[in-house]
C-alpha cells in the first residue's frame, strides 16, 4: 500500500488546536488498525526551538533520540502512545541549513538556488522521509502558523506540488475560525471563506474543513460554509470547546471525520475505532473520587504551555490515582521567607520546574526546604533536582554560599558542576546532554525502585550540569542518597531523602515519556504520595 499524507493547515487566527486536531484523527485512525505517525513544519528560521525562551513558544520538547522539537510532538506521542524523533519536526531554519549546505559543496551543480525547486523539493524529501521506509500507512504533517503568512508560503507550495503529485494519495485539511458576534446574534462565515480564498490563490483546494468554534454550530452554518470552499457539506466538522483535550477524539469520530477522510484517501474503513483504553482514562479523569493541590514552582508560569508536558503528566497521573490534581502555578521570583507558608502552606505537593539561568533560583530554593522541613512530597525534575542539592548542601551540609557553576562560576562548594563533555563548548544550539540515557536503580528500598518496579530505565535529557561526585559522601552520610545512577558515567541522575515522607529530584525530565494509555510512573507514584498526606 502507498503512504497516504495528509496535510493540516489553519486560517485566521493562531491557536485553533491544529496539533489537537492532527492528534485525535490520528488517534482515530490508529484505533481503525493503521500505522499512523505525525509530523511539524514550523516556520520560524531558528535550527530548533532549542534557543528559543518558553515565552516565544512555549516548552521545548525532547525526543528519544535527542531532538530539541515543537510542543506540538509531546501532543502526538501522548495522544498515539508512539515515539517520534528527529524526522518529526521540520523547521524553516534546518531547511535552509541544509540546502546551503548542499550549494557549498556543490551538490547543485552551478545552477542558481531559489525557493522553487530547491527549497521545496528539500521539504517534500523531509516530508516523505516519514513514509514507506518507515512502514507508516498514513503521516499526518500539521503545517504551523497561519495561511497568509509569509513565512508559511514554501510550506504551502509544497503541500500545492504534492497534491498534484501523490493524486489520491494527499489530502487537505483546514482548520478556520467561526466566530461568534454577540452584537449580531450569529455566526459569521466570512474569516473561513476568506481564508480559504487565500488557499485556493496558492493552488491548493481543501478537501476537509473543520470550524473552530465555541458553541455548537447550526447545520445552515456548516452547509453555507460547505457551498462557498467548494468542500462536501459531510466535509466540513465543526471543532467546538470542549471540557478536556482529550475529548476532542471522540468529539471528531462523532462527526465521521476519519470515515470520510478514508473515504478520500481510497483506504478501507476496517474496524471501528476501539477507544476503550482511552474512554476508561477519560472517565476516571471527568469522576475522580476526590482532589490535591499541588504546586509547580517555576519562572515561565505566566505561559502555562512553558510546562505543558508536566502539567498532562499530571493529569494522566492523577486519573490514574482517582483524584484531580489541581495545579498551582507559582511564580519563583515571587516566593521568600516571609510568604513562603501563604503561598506553599495550602499545597500537598511541590514540584520545582526545570528550567535556566538564575532568575528565580532563591525561591525555588525556599519552596524545596519548605518541602522538606513541612515533610510534603516533593519532585525536583532537572534543574530542579538541582536545586534540592544546593539547598541541602547550604542548610544541612553548612557549605555557606553552595551553588551551581551555572548561578556562581567562583563558588566556594560548587556542588552542582558543568559536565566534562560540556567544557569548551561555546555554542548553545543543540549542544546540550540531550535524548534518553540509561540509569541505574541503585536501591531497592527507595521510593525510585517503588515507582518504576525494576532497577534498569531509561530516561529522556536535556541539561548541561550535574551533580558534582565529589561531594557525594558528604552528601549521604548528611542523610540525601544517590538513588540512580548512568551506569557509563556513573553520573548521578536521582537524590533521595530517605527519612522524608516522599522526596525524589531527578536530573532527567519524566513528563516527556508519559502518555494517555502509559501514565508516567514517577508522576503516577508522586500524586499517590500527595493523596496519602
Amino acid at each position: 500500500m502507498s503512504t497516504k499524507y495528509i496535510f493540516v493547515t489553519g486560517g485566521v487566527t493562531s491557536s485553533l488546536g491544529k496539533g489537537i486536531l492532527a492528534s485525535s484523527l490520528a488517534k482515530l485512525l490508529q484505533a481503525r488498525g493503521y500505522s499512523v505517525t505525525i509530523q511539524k513544519l514550523d516556520p520560524y528560521i531558528n535550527v530548533d526551538p532549542g534557543t528559543l525562551n518558553p515565552y516565544e513558544h512555549g516548552e521545548c520538547y525532547v525526543t528519544a533520540d535527542g531532538a530539541e522539537t515543537d510542543l506540538d510532538l509531546g501532543h502526538y506521542e501522548r495522544f498515539l502512545n508512539v515515539r517520534t524523533s528527529q524526522a518529526n519536526n521540520v523547521t524553516t531554519g534546518r531547511i535552509y541549513q541544509s540546502v546551503i549546505n548542499k550549494e557549498r559543496r556543490g551538490d547543485y551543480l552551478g545552477k542558481t538556488v531559489q525557493i522553487i525547486p530547491h527549497i521545496t523539493d528539500e521539504i517534500k524529501r523531509r516530508i516523505k522521509m516519514l513514509g514507506p521506509k518507515q512502514g507508516y500507512d498514513i503521516v499526518v504533517t500539521e503545517i504551523g502558523g497561519t495561511v497568509g503568512d509569509i513565512e508559511s508560503l514554501p510550506y504551502i507550495e509544497s503541500v500545492r506540488q504534492l497534491k498534484w503529485e501523490l493524486g489520491a494519495n494527499a489530502l487537505v485539511i483546514h482548520l478556520t475560525l467561526v466566530p461568534y458576534l454577540k452584537a449580531a446574534g450569529e455566526d459569521k462565515t466570512k474569516p473561513t471563506q476568506h481564508s480559504v480564498k487565500m488557499l485556493l490563490e496558492s493552488g491548493v483546494q481543501p478537501d476537509v474543513l473543520v470550524l473552530r468554534s465555541e458553541h455548537k454550530l447550526e447545520s445552515s452554518v456548516r452547509a453555507k460554509v460547505a457551498r462557498f470552499c467548494n468542500v462536501e457539506e459531510e466535509a466540513v466538522v465543526e471543532s467546538r470547546d470542549v471540557a478536556t483535550i482529550y475529548d476532542v477524539p471522540n468529539m471528531m469520530h462523532e462527526q465521521k471525520l476519519d470515515v470520510t477522510v478514508l473515504k478520500k484517501l481510497k483506504l478501507p474503513l476496517r474496524e471501528e475505532p476501539n477507544l476503550d483504553a482511552w474512554n476508561a482514562f477519560l472517565d476516571r479523569h471527568k469522576h475522580p473520587k476526590g482532589s490535591v493541590n499541588v504546586g509547580l514552582v517555576g519562572k515561565y508560569v505566566e505561559l502555562p504551555d512553558s510546562y505543558k508536558s508536566i502539567s498532562e503528566a499530571l493529569v494522566h497521573a492523577g486519573a490514574e490515582n482517582h483524584v484531580h490534581v489541581n495545579l498551582q502555578l507559582i511564580h519563583s521570583e515571587k516566593v521568600n521567607e516571609q510568604n513562603a507558608t501563604e503561598l506553599l502552606g495550602n499545597l500537598q505537593g511541590i514540584i520545582v520546574a526545570p528550567g535556566f539561568g538564575h532568575r528565580g533560583i532563591d525561591g525555588k530554593i525556599i519552596a524545596v526546604k519548605y518541602a522538606r522541613e513541612h515533610n510534603i512530597p516533593f519532585l525536583g525534575i532537572c534543574l530542579g533536582m538541582q536545586i534540592a542539592v544546593i539547598e541541602y548542601a547550604r542548610n544541612i551540609l553548612g557549605m555557606d554560599g553552595a551553588d551551581s557553576v551555572e548561578m556562581n562560576e567562583k563558588t566556594k562548594y560548587p556542588v552542582i558542576d558543568l559536565m566534562e563533555g560540556q567544557k569548551g563548548i561555546t555554542e548553545k544550539g543543540g549542544t546540550m546532554r540531550l535524548g534518553e540515557y540509561a540509569c541505574k536503580i541503585t536501591d531497592k528500598a527507595s521510593n525510585l525502585y517503588k515507582a518504576y518496579n525494576k532497577t534498569d530505565i531509561a530516561e529522556r535529557h536535556r541539561h548541561r550540569y550535574e551533580f558534582n561526585s565529589q561531594y557525594i559522601d558528604r552528601f549521604r552520610e548528611a542523610g540525601m542518597t544517590a538513588t540512580g545512577v548512568n551506569p557509563d558515567t556513573n553520573l548521578v541522575e536521582v537524590v533521595e531523602l530517605p527519612a522524608h515522607r516522599w522526596f525524589v529530584g531527578v536530573q532527567y525530565h519524566p513528563e516527556y515519556s508519559s502518555t494517555v494509555l502509559n501514565p508516567h510512573p514517577l508522576f503516577v507514584a508522586f500524586v499517590k504520595a500527595v493523596k496519602q498526606k
